[in-house]
Order: structure tokens, then C-alpha cells, then sequence
């Protein structure tokens, strides 16, 4: 399977070790990875902004470069999510019609495609928070979600407990939203800080010292309400855990 590795603008710009452990994880894992050196945005910003048209030379340009892989992986629901639902700013072509259907978040792709379930080179001897971002859980089903009564499920879950050492702690609200939602942080900043420092401290106070996300964005949220309120907790993506890093 040939595999399109695409970095997402904010991890490239503010967390480059979350895209570096996505490919090792990969290559770990035996797959042929490219990176393509032209990627940008996949013009989620833009759209969410309610700009649509806006994203369209994002959209053409990561189909340009992604059209001819087998599967698309990125460590991101969000952009995951954008791209599945919402590429509808360029004529929708035979091309656009294949990235759509074939782009995967990293924790789905790991489970479902691959159907990894051990990681005997990770080991990660401290006790985490799992969160899920609302992209990732209502959008993208990666866990199941409380207000439907469902079945209780986990991909990030199974796949973490492939990890040696690892210990989980559960939160009051497991998947109770963060707050970032991108502009809604901006728009409504006071109510957005709020919910972060609520959802860092219900992870604090049932005994985490890592919150871990397959989201980097929620995590950057998360993180500035977690200093700026003095609570004692660190962040690290899934991708970082699962290829082996041990902090």
C-alpha cells in the first residue's frame, strides 16, 4: 500500500516531533510512506471561518498531490473530517473523489486498515487521560459517545493498551468537549477557557499525569488553560506513545 503522509500546518508550525513519530510509527509498522515536500493547508480554516471558497487552492493543491496513494494518513480528526465532509470548495472530479474516500485519521487507519493491536517497542510507564476531540468521536466514531447510551468502544484505547507500562485514569466527563473548536476559541474565548480548564482538571483530579490525544489542537488548548491555572499536567500525542517515546 502506497501512503501519503499528510502533516497538518499547526503540528508542522508548533509540534514537527507529533508528524516525525507518525512516519517512524508507519515505517515501524513495514508501510511505504511519502511525504510530499508542497503541502500546505487542507483549508480547514478557512471553511470553518465560513469562508469556503477561500480554501479552494488548499483543496486543489492537496488533491494535486495526494490523488495518486492508495490511502491518505494524517494525525489529525479534524483535518480528517474536513477533508472526508467538507471538500466542496473545487469541482468535485474522479480525483477529488478518491482523497475523499481514501484519507484517514492515524488512530482509525492503525486500527481498522492495519488492525494493529501490539506495539512491543512502546512502553510508557506513567498514567494517562484519554481525549477524544469532538472531530474524532462525533464525526470520525473512533469512540463510542455517552449521549447515545451505545455500547461502550475505544480504538485509542485498544490501541494504547498494546503499550507496556501504561495506566489509565478515567475523568468524571470522558468526552465531554474541551472548548477549542478552532474560531469558537476565538469568538467565544471566556466560555472556550472555561471548558479547557474544566476538562484539564477533571483529568488532574482523576489521577493523570499525561493527558494523550490523537488531536494536537485540543491539546494546545488544553495546555495554555492548564499553565496559565497552574494545574500540574503534560500533553503528548498518541502517535509519540505508540512509537516508543517514554518521557
Amino acid at each position: 500500500m502506497k501512503i501519503g503522509l499528510f502533516v497538518p500546518c499547526y503540528i508542522d508550525a508548533f509540534y514537527p516531533g507529533v508528524g516525525i513519530a507518525t512516519l517512524e510509527l508507519l515505517e515501524r509498522l513495514g508501510q511505504d510512506v511519502t511525504y510530499p515536500q508542497e503541502q500546505t493547508c487542507c483549508g480547514q480554516p478557512m471553511t470553518n471561518a465560513g469562508c469556503v471558497s477561500d480554501s479552494a487552492a488548499s483543496e486543489a493543491l492537496f488533491v494535486r498531490l495526494f490523488a495518486g496513494f492508495d490511502a491518505i494518513v494524517m494525525p489529525s480528526g479534524s483535518c480528517t473530517h474536513h477533508v472526508r465532509a467538507h471538500f466542496d470548495a473545487i469541482e468535485q472530479t474522479d480525483a477529488v473523489r478518491h482523497v475523499r474516500a481514501n484519507t484517514y485519521e492515524l488512530v482509525e487507519f492503525l486500527h481498522d486498515v492495519l488492525k494493529v493491536r501490539d506495539f512491543p517497542w512502546a512502553e510508557f510507564p506513567h498514567t494517562v487521560g484519554l481525549h477524544n476531540s469532538c472531530s474524532s468521536l462525533r464525526a470520525l466514531r473512533t469512540a463510542s459517545m455517552s449521549e447515545l447510551g451505545e455500547p461502550a468502544f475505544s480504538k485509542p484505547m485498544t490501541l494504547l493498551s498494546g503499550v507496556k507500562g501504561i495506566r489509565f485514569a478515567t475523568p468524571a466527563r470522558p468526552d465531554e468537549c474541551c472548548g477549542f473548536g478552532g474560531t469558537f476559541s476565538v469568538s467565544e474565548e471566556a466560555v472556550s477557557a472555561r471548558m479547557g480548564l474544566d476538562k484539564v482538571r477533571d483529568h488532574h483530579q482523576a489521577g493523570a499525569e499525561y493527558i494523550v490525544s490523537a488531536d494536537s489542537s485540543c491539546m494546545m488548548h488544553q495546555r495554555g488553560c492548564a499553565e496559565r491555572a497552574g494545574v500540574n499536567i503534560r500533553f503528548i500525542h498518541i502517535a509519540e506513545i505508540l512509537n516508543g517515546a517514554r518521557q
